[in-house]
């Protein structure tokens, strides 16, 4: 066994600023794409045993990680993060920002079709930036007051009210991400999200199996960019025919499955079974920082209106005991009042650390009678179909009847979970995990005007967001965001109970896996 650690390349994530001097704007360019067909004969399928069915393939109707994943192969998005997550072009040749950062001019690039045939063009990112700004959290509250204008086939130019320093990043958003499709697919579709999914990416779409897998094909007619791959950018040239997203919720049936040859990667594998992993020579391994685990609460009613009930959970919960219950040791997770990496120098902060990791119980129960609490039902929502999130359930469920809380589990699977959320009579919490963020302004939990399930009621957390926009310099950004994390330990929309890495192991055979929060497989071989 070959074991990875990947920790990922964060480094500093510059601002999109207009340049000084004569110019009065800034250009971002690559180079021209290439044909991704030459005479090699791609052949044979990659197996995936991946733990949970996406609730929709449309990345605009949701932010989960299974969606996506899945989805991921099959769009494409305007710009998208590098391996040290830089914003670069994608389906854009390039971008130009004015002085005053209001207006960003994409140059498309020409030739680049969906996989209906037909060429994407400027009429076609329009619509789609219309749909995902109705639908994502995050283009929501950033772009629901900005103007979308074709200037022609290949120009497509995005007026903002005001400066927004972090725009680049939210257009380049990896969860509820901004993926361009036909314009007569945005016709058709509905509130539930698309018909037919259609993109450019270098995967097209053949079946979904309710509950058994999804199969996905090499589009034959992508047109790969020519710069070497690096995150989500640059080339994409995957070596074999067929990519099958095989359900397999059972993590044991996972494990044995790569055991057996059945599938060539698994994802999410147990914690437990690192050992396992560890005694066979045929099977790589690889750990990566994936996400911070948390318990988003519902504000919007129930027990947890009150601000401190809120403030008595985190106040008397033992983190670092849902966190090992949760991923098993501490080789797997971190505790951190941060909601950014360390490594994001340019993000990361503390603030509010004195408010992180209490578990202070008589101070909590002082609360709890404070708010009047009188045994009310609790209800915890989780899903099986990710052990971590589970397990966090199960023992925050613990540490909470140790403060006297009446509480309850809700579980079910992830895809009717994401539904569920939503209803704010179904739960009066969540376990969950927000994956690792470029900018503060994709986490959809932090703003009110995003609407996201907890219903933040917080205005002043909206304000910070805004004014983390408007600043000129990321010296100035970064201090807004720590005013804006000590509100967050304020306003508690959510715990931050700690981050967690995933666990991804694989056959020897497999050969240019590569993750950026979530697998890559369009770059894989099979050496068989």
């Amino acid at each position: 066994m070959k074991l990875r650690n990947k920790y990922l390349a964060l480094g500093i994530v510059p601002f999109m600023l207009a340049a000084c001097g004569g110019d009065d704007s800034s250009e971002t360019t690559t180079d021209a794409s290439v044909d991704n067909n030459d005479a090699t004969e791609i052949s044979g399928e990659l197996q995936i045993g991946y733990s949970a069915q996406p609730d929709t393939m449309d990345p605009h109707m949701s932010p989960t990680t299974a969606t996506r994943d899945v989805s991921r192969n099959v769009f494409e998005t305007l710009v998208a993060v590098n391996a040290d997550y830089e914003v670069s072009p994608m389906l854009a040749e390039s971008f130009e920002e004015s002085e005053d950062g209001k207006t960003i001019t994409f140059q498309l690039r020409e030739g680049v079709l969906f996989h209906n045939g037909e060429e994407m063009t400027a009429e076609d990112v329009k619509a789609s930036m219309e749909k995902w700004t109705e639908y994502s959290s995050i283009g929501r509250s950033n772009l629901a007051d900005a103007e979308f204008i074709i200037e022609d086939d290949y120009t497509f130019v995005i007026e903002l009210p005001e400066r927004n320093s972090v725009i680049l990043h939210v257009l380049a958003e990896i969860g509820q991400f901004a993926a361009i499709m036909p314009k007569e697919v945005v016709d058709e579709a509905g509130p539930t999200g698309a018909n037919d999914i259609i993109g450019t990416g270098p995967f097209e779409f053949v079946e979904w199996a309710t509950d058994q897998h999804i199969h996905l094909t090499r589009f034959d007619d992508y047109v790969a960019r020519d710069e070497p791959s690096s995150g989500l950018v640059g080339e994409k040239n995957p070596q074999y025919e067929d990519l099958y997203f095989n359900f397999v919720s059972d993590a044991s049936t996972r494990v044995s499955g790569l055991q057996t040859g059945e599938y060539d990667v698994i994802m999410a594998v147990p914690y437990d079974n690192i050992d396992l992993m560890n005694s066979n020579p045929s099977i790589e391994t690889m750990i990566t920082p994936s996400a911070v685990e948390v318990a988003v609460f519902n504000e919007l009613e129930g027990v947890f209106e009150d601000p401190l009930m809120r403030e008595a959970v985190n106040v008397g919960i033992n983190n670092e005991a849902i966190m090992t219950g949760s991923v098993t040791s501490d080789q797997f997770y971190k505790l951190d009042p941060g909601l950014m990496l360390e490594e994001q120098v340019d993000w990361y902060t503390d603030a509010g650390k004195e408010n992180y990791f209490q578990n202070d119980v008589d101070r909590a129960k002082e609360l709890l009678d404070e708010a009047g609490y009188d045994n009310e039902l609790v209800t915890i929502m989780a899903t099986r179909d990710y052990d971590h999130h589970y397990n966090a359930a199960i023992v925050l469920q613990q540490e909470l009847e140790k403060l006297g809380m009446n509480v309850e589990l809700s579980i079910i699977d992830w895809a009717a979970m994401q539904e569920e959320i939503y209803d704010p009579s179904a739960h009066d919490m969540f376990v969950s995990s927000f994956a690792t963020r470029s900018i503060p302004h994709q986490f959809p939990v932090l703003s009110k005007r995003a609407e996201f399930a907890g219903w933040t009621q917080s205005e002043e957390l909206d304000r910070l967001l805004d004014e983390i926009k408007l600043q000129e310099t990321q010296e100035d950004a970064r201090a807004v965001f720590a005013e804006l994390q000590e509100q967050f330990y304020e306003d508690l929309p959510m715990i931050n109970i700690g981050k967690f890495h995933t666990i991804t192991s694989m056959d020897e055979s497999v050969e240019g896996f590569d993750e950026l929060v979530g697998p890559i497989f369009w770059n894989v071989s099979l050496n068989d």
